[in-house]
């Protein structure tokens, strides 16, 4: 900081503006000067370069979800098999947790104190006791873009990189869900990988397109929330009026910005090489028809209070039918043809399939 006073110093000292140079750092703190900096650095950084891209790989599972909102797969809950959904729920579920962290992290604030030494304009008063000095600060301050903090020490305490930083990590855990996701959906076949002419998957299996774009964006997520963690650990706390842990700490907010970004372009790059098996989603579904036991006993339960059953602990019954095994379209179809429930009931379950059950999944895709 003080050679950069010197520099600018010499500079309007050349141009013959002596009076000015000796204004060169007036009243100022390094932290008045640091506090903007970082401030309009990482404004920048996050409005300029990281907002476009995480609003590029939102748009993206955007238009999957619509492509894929009929696209109907079997649910697993647990990793087992459950009430079914579509693919394009299921990616609508990450663009709609997305956007809204991404709504908190576009309303952070960027703030910058230009205080003095520690945080009460003493040098200033002193020169001119006259000066409404927090006043031409915050003019100052808000000229440039930024938020005033009024109240601080000789430091900006860092609270709004806190906010900020522990959002961007929160941002992170769910693009890391989606990745882990696309992952497991690939290695069970619902997805399979576009190839990339002049790749190489494995160096001894050729047949082999690994999931390297998710698996990539894995690590560079893992690694970033490490130091947005660490940076929002760290910088929340100043010892008395000021140490320099949060000096050292703040030069690693750009390497956790990479790898951040570095995520969200692999992220973006994989989601474009990757085609949705339906076949496969479809053969799933139709070795899994015992996940309609949970309509049958529910409509029993229905009938049951409409008057039109007594079959007592319909939750029950279905266990027994289905619970540790499979059961086939027609075996399903023998019980419910059995059981005690009104008409139009039994024709609405006969009627169902697996890949029918979806509810309103594909409304909520699109």
């Amino acid at each position: 900081m003080k050679a950069v006073e010197y520099l600018v110093r010499d500079r309007l000292q050349a141009l013959g503006l002596d009076s000015i140079a000796e204004l060169t750092h007036f009243a100022c703190t390094s932290e008045d000067i640091n506090s903007v900096s970082y401030a309009l650095t990482v404004k920048r950084a996050v409005e300029d370069v990281w907002l476009p891209a995480f609003d590029g790989l939102i748009a993206k599972l955007r238009e999957l979800s619509v492509e894929h909102a009929d696209a109907a797969m079997l649910s697993r809950t647990h990793g087992q098999p459950a009430t079914p959904s579509t693919m394009g729920k299921e990616l609508a579920v990450f663009a709609w947790r997305l956007e809204r962290v991404r709504a908190q992290i576009a309303a952070s604030e960027f703030l910058a104190k230009f205080s003095g030494a520690t945080g009460t304009w003493s040098a200033h008063l002193a020169a001119d006791p006259d000066a409404d000095w927090p006043t031409i600060a915050r003019e100052y301050v808000e000229g440039l873009g930024l938020g005033f903090n009024v109240l601080t020490t000789q430091i900006e305490s860092h609270d709004w990189q806190v906010e900020l930083y522990d959002r961007m990590r929160h941002a992170g855990g769910i693009l890391h869900n989606l990745a882990t996701d696309i992952w497991t959906y690939i290695s069970i076949g619902y997805f399979t990988q576009i190839p990339v002419a002049g790749a190489t998957g494995s160096s001894t299996m050729p047949h082999k397109i690994n999931p390297i774009r998710f698996e990539n964006a894995e690590a560079n997520l893992e690694l970033s929330a490490a130091l947005l963690g660490s940076l929002s650990q760290t910088l929340v706390t100043s010892r008395m009026q000021r140490d320099l842990t949060d000096s050292t700490t703040q030069r690693n907010i750009g390497v956790a910005f990479g790898h951040s970004l570095l995520a969200l372009d692999n992220l973006r790059r994989g989601l474009n090489e990757i085609s949705l098996a339906r076949d496969v989603l479809l053969a799933d579904l139709d070795v899994n028809w015992e996940v309609l036991a949970e309509a049958i006993q529910t409509v029993i339960r229905a009938e049951v209070v409409a008057g039109r059953s007594t079959i007592s602990d319909p939750y029950a019954l279905l266990k027994e039918l289905t619970r540790g095994h499979r059961v086939g379209a027609a075996e399903l179809a023998s019980f419910v043809d059995g059981l005690e429930i009104g008409d139009a009931a039994k024709r609405r379950l006969l009627a169902l399939t697996p890949a029918t059950y979806i509810g309103i999944a594909e409304r909520l895709a699109k």
